[in-house]
């Protein structure tokens, strides 16, 4: 045991200190400013602190208390730190409990990189869509993006670092194609990218195609939870197109499965548009003591050894963890070309 973990500490040593390819002039954004992305590190790229169910209509941020929230979190924060990590992708949206300052005293106590983003969510039936957003119109959805990116967020300073947005069901419905929309052109004007909770293949597709059609690259999606379409050869044929694949459901139990998914990707020359994390952590306000906490640690005790086990390169696992993330979350507008 103390083979391996001194084995997987001096492994994710040479991540940290690899950085990635990118421009001297990159930069992703975090709550606390623009960092570059050659200092990015090893990155969680769909990760939560907090979330709230309770729906668009009913939240506000009284529901919960920052400092309970933080005194939970801080140990799995630290935790990951104590692996390597640098970077972390809070992915809460707005109305589902996205909380900006929580965030960067979360970011100042632990000494990580945390990012925040801007959009909306159009899973979960709608539930947590604001009433303006059906009638105003893709252009004016995106103006509100927009001005978070150029001004910060609710008179905070704090900058999104990317595009939330979620689609649900077999095929996108009308409001989706709005979302996508808007999202498209935020990014044309921020160089965020868009992060969509999507799973099946059919509407990742599809929001591709809104993608084409407003002049935006593939490189600037990223589909959520590609790890729920059974096909993997979807996953190879987006791959190809350009867009990046999360496998993002990672616990203790299902590694194994994820080292099948990324061997796909790598078998087919793909392994370069991947991105790795666990969609974990979930306080919940609703819940006594906010409920039950996950943390983030299967990656680094359990992925990285498999795929060490399985004659992964620490070249190879440096593009995971290091050069993908950074790459897919530098803010810069990709256009078709």
């Amino acid at each position: 045991m103390m083979k391996k973990q001194i084995e997987l500490l001096v492994l994710l040593l040479i991540l940290t200190l690899s950085g990635c390819d990118g421009g001297s002039d990159s930069f992703i954004m975090t709550v606390k400013g623009p960092v570059p992305a050659l200092s990015a590190g090893i990155m969680l790229t769909h990760e939560h602190i907090l979330v709230d169910f309770i729906g668009a209509d009913s939240i506000n941020n009284t529901r919960w208390n920052r400092e309970e929230v933080m005194n939970k979190a801080l140990p799995f924060l630290m935790k990951i730190k104590d692996h390597g990590c640098t970077t972390f992708i809070d992915c809460t949206p707005e109305y589902i409990g996205r909380d900006p300052e929580l965030l960067r005293s979360l970011s100042e106590s632990s000494g990580l990189n945390i990012v925040t983003n801007t959009g909306y969510y159009g899973a979960a039936n709608y539930k947590f869509i604001p009433r303006h957003a059906y009638s105003e119109s893709a252009d004016q959805l995106a103006a509100r993006w927009i001005s978070e990116w150029e001004n910060g967020i609710a008179g905070t300073g704090i900058k999104p670092g990317f595009i939330k947005t979620g689609v649900f069901g077999d095929s996108l419905s009308d409001f989706h194609r709005k979302l996508v929309t808007a999202a498209a052109r935020t990014h044309l004007k921020t160089g965020l990218v868009i992060d969509s909770h999507t799973g099946p293949a059919r509407p990742a597709f599809e929001q591709l195609e809104i993608l084409r059609k407003e002049g935006v690259s593939p490189d600037a999606f990223i589909w959520v939870h590609a790890q729920s379409e059974q096909d993997p050869m979807n996953h190879v044929k987006a791959g190809k197109m350009g867009a990046w694949i999360s496998f993002d459901g990672l616990d203790e139990n299902n590694a194994g499965n994820y080292v099948k998914l990324i061997r796909n990707m790598k078998d087919n020359n793909l392994l370069d548009r991947v991105l790795l994390s666990h969609d974990a952590g979930w306080f919940d306000p609703a819940k006594p003591s906010g409920g039950e906490f996950r943390g983030y640690n299967a990656l680094f005790e359990t992925l990285v050894p498999l795929l060490k086990a399985e004659s992964f390169t620490a070249s190879e696992i440096r593009q995971l963890l290091v050069e993908n993330p950074a790459k897919a979350f530098i803010v810069k507008v990709r256009m078709i070309k």
